[in-house]
């Protein structure tokens, strides 16, 4: 944290020097001394301080001046940092303004003009009222700011973007206090919403994903126009891949869509993987994966999608989604799965307005001592119940099947059992979605006997299974009647197989029809779907990668 600021106002050149000059002997390293000559310069720089998360504990400001008088240049400032002690520095005459200020701008105190001694006439006033100020100082959250409404698309997305890519940043609700205050000093309106103040005090209003990833230094541009390998999408198995490729000197490009970490990024807890006896979370492992991937030289590529993979002479150009293209002799495609939308009605007119995906720790704090509901009955939806029963006053799972035993971790069902804010209802449905601007019921079914019951809620995280991002892949890439990528000695069961692979050596165990394109993790036909199943096939498919660079 920078030290609190003293701020200072006078548009006689001399007294700001001289004042200047004695706060800073007196409180150097402990406090930092700003000036200016102008009161409108002045808010316009308490502004940015504001936006920047810096903190004034100080204003001394002159009462006559040409822009407006001292009590009027406190008065406003007062709207950017309430709890500041106020001081106006006066000659003889100016003192019952000040006197008059006391009550009009709750004046702490006002100095007369000269104040030689400072030690004895300005040091003793100040020591008292910046000790008064430090007593109630909470400090001031310095990093990114959110303004905007809960229950909205547009902000969910951008709070889903800042934590799946682990930006520290502060949310305001328009409505609450502090969030009207933000708004009207950066003269922000509701059309305006959702906001970004960002660390450098600008404000960017109604904000692209794009525009938002270059302001956080994120790099949607490629450095290198040919790499060894490029790996495509980077939860574990990408991450795992980049480590290694990078480790073992591989020029290695990452690319990520949307948030490194995938699926197991964004849960609360994980538990069951090796090394970590009281569980950490996916965000944790996704940090310290991303730190270790770039520490071994791995280029990051994000927000950025891939379109297209095309083969020309024993090399891969990769077509961006902007289409801009990057040349690589190999290709690890780890872009794991997306979960699967409910098509029930009214679903799709609340997603991202009380309906998420996936999304249990963005929206946590929106779901304090309410009721919210869970539809699935796999590890990531137990995962979601338990972090969100610190927060809702009732978290209730719908599932299709009589209980959990058959689909959940058996450590994740006896969690729930004994937390008392979740209960687990078995043969049971979302019928329907009800509401008005944002969710505010549920029609739910029971499969039993086909009777429906309307329930107030708050919240519906949905956890209904997963398919594969493989789309945007091309024919020359053999995948299954569920989409995900077969690999290894499982594509000869395709009759099409050997018109497509023209090598004379068998495909490696993790390698895809087309020789040099590798598949780890959630993609790939036959995994486990488990974090470190992802992280031993990435680490993997770095060893195939190597032996195919040999031969060609």
């Amino acid at each position: 944290m920078k030290d609190p600021i003293i701020f200072l106002v006078d548009d006689d050149q001399f007294v700001l020097r001289a004042i200047s000059r004695d706060l800073k002997t007196q409180y150097h390293g402990r406090y930092r001394v700003l000036s200016t000559t102008s009161a409108n310069e002045a808010l316009e720089n308490l502004l940015q301080l504001k936006n920047k998360g810096e903190e004034v504990a100080l204003f001394i400001s002159d009462q006559r001046m040409p822009e407006m008088e001292g009590v009027d240049f406190l008065c406003h400032a007062v709207n950017y940092y309430p709890q500041a002690k106020r001081v106006l520095l006066t000659a003889y005459s100016d003192t019952p303004a000040a006197i008059k200020a006391i009550n009009e701008v709750k004046l702490d105190y006002y100095l007369t003009k000269p104040w030689d001694p400072p030690q004895e006439k300005l040091y003793p006033v100040v020591d008292d009222l910046l000790e008064d100020w430090q007593a109630a100082y909470r400090p001031q959250f310095r990093g990114i700011k959110v303004i905007g409404y809960n229950f909205s698309p547009k902000t969910h997305n951008i709070k889903e973007f800042l934590t799946g890519n682990l930006v520290p940043y502060q949310w305001m609700e328009a409505h609450s206090d502090e969030g009207k205050k933000f708004m009207q000093i950066n003269q922000l309106c509701s059309a305006d919403l959702p906001a970004i103040i960002f660390e450098d005090g600008s404000v960017d209003k109604m904000p692209g994903i794009s525009n938002i990833a270059q302001k956080i230094g994120l790099s949607p541009q490629v450095k290198n126009e040919v790499y060894d390998v490029i790996i495509i999408g980077a939860g574990p198995a990408g991450l795992a891949a980049s480590v290694y490729g990078a480790s073992e000197g591989l020029k290695t490009l990452l690319i990520e869509r949307k948030a490194p970490g995938g699926q197991a990024g964004t849960s609360s807890r994980i538990e069951n993987y090796l090394g970590f006896p009281t569980g950490l979370s996916g965000a944790d492992l996704t940090r310290r994966a991303i730190t270790q991937a770039t520490r071994f030289g791995t280029e990051f590529l994000s927000p950025q999608g891939v379109k297209e993979i095309r083969l020309k002479d024993g090399y891969k150009t990769v077509v961006l989604e902007d289409d801009s293209t990057v040349t690589t002799r190999a290709i690890v495609v780890t872009t794991g799965v997306d979960y699967r939308k409910l098509e029930n009605k009214g679903i799709e007119d609340f997603t991202g307005a009380g309906i998420y995906y996936g999304a249990a720790t963005t929206e946590a704090l929106s779901c304090k001592d309410k009721a919210v509901y869970i539809v699935g009955g796999g590890n990531s939806a137990g995962q979601a119940a338990m972090y969100l029963s610190k927060f809702a006053r009732q978290v209730h799972i719908l599932i299709r099947r009589a209980d959990l035993t058959s689909t959940m971790s058996a450590y994740l069902i006896e969690q729930i059992k004994q937390t008392e804010n979740i209960s687990v209802h078995g043969e049971c449905e979302v019928a329907e979605a009800q509401g008005t601007e944002r969710l505010e019921r549920l029609v739910i079914r029971c499969i039993k006997d086909d009777t429906t019951e309307t329930v107030d809620a708050d919240a519906l995280y949905i956890f209904i299974g997963t398919k594969p991002f493989t789309e945007w892949l091309g024919e020359t890439i053999i995948k299954n009647d569920k989409g995900f990528i077969e690999t290894g000695r499982e594509l000869n069961r395709y009759d099409h197989f050997n018109a497509i692979w023209k090598t004379q050596r068998d495909p490696y165990l993790l390698e895809t029809s087309c020789p040099g394109i590798f598949a780890a993790g959630d993609v790939r036909a036959g995994t486990m779907n488990r974090v470190a199943s992802a992280v031993g096939e990435g680490s993997m498919a770095i060893s195939f990668v190597h032996k195919y660079l040999a031969e060609v």
